[in-house]
């Protein structure tokens, strides 16, 4: 069986998502590096940087980053669409994968901790705090572009007719990352699909249970 390792509200749910809408049983493990605990530890040991989610194939095979784990379960098992079938489109997909994780994932890796990416600003709550308004400024940037790159109207998804695996990851991600209120007001139509994949009959309950409503 399949082994994912995450937390609750944390980027793993748009791989728990993902095997959810692919139908394939897991082992979930609660995990995170802020988390101590057996699960840590059990993650330490198949993911040296401890970072979630990580996902262990069924041959003991580990995977890390969201992206690259999307992108194998899409490739695996092509009857999920969870990618594309089509190869253009497919192509556009997987590049849409990889533009979250580069450009959206790792602005909030500084929103999260500042001081790792400034010498010296460990103590220095100004300094963290410059890096971080100009970090969430930055993220918001590229969530503009993403919009505008993978987003077309009048289309229910951005793969199609049904959520795919680009769908699953700018949803979690934008919720995580705490950008819906900037893409709502600035792009609204955007913000309806994240709405529409978090809504999904087949996707719901997760997001509730993820994120439960206040």
């Amino acid at each position: 069986m399949l082994t994912l390792y995450g937390t609750q509200g944390s980027g793993s749910a748009a791989v728990e998502a993902a095997l959810a809408w692919a139908g394939l049983p897991v082992r979930f493990v609660d995990a995170a590096s802020w988390k101590p605990g057996p699960g840590l530890d059990e993650l330490a040991q198949v993911n040296p940087l401890q970072q979630i989610p990580t996902l262990r194939l069924e041959d003991g095979t580990v995977l890390t980053e969201s992206a690259a784990i999307l992108i194998h379960l899409g490739l695996a098992h092509p009857a999920s669409g969870l990618l594309p079938a089509e190869a253009s489109a497919r192509a556009l997909a997987i590049r849409g994968l990889v533009f979250i994780a580069a450009n959206c994932y790792s602005a909030i890796s500084i929103i999260d901790y500042p001081q790792r990416w400034c010498a010296d600003a460990e103590e220095d709550k100004p300094v963290q705090e410059r890096i971080i308004a100009g970090s969430r400024a930055r993220l918001h940037k590229h969530w503009e572009i993403f919009a505008d790159q993978f987003f077309a109207e009048g289309r229910p998804f951005l793969g199609g007719e049904q959520p795919g695996a680009l769908d699953l990851l700018a949803t979690v991600v934008s919720k995580w990352s705490g950008a819906r209120k900037h893409l709502q007001q600035q792009r609204p139509g955007f913000h309806a699909l994240l709405q529409r994949v978090e809504q999904h009959p087949r996707l719901a309950p997760l997001f509730a249970r993820h994120w439960p409503a206040p």
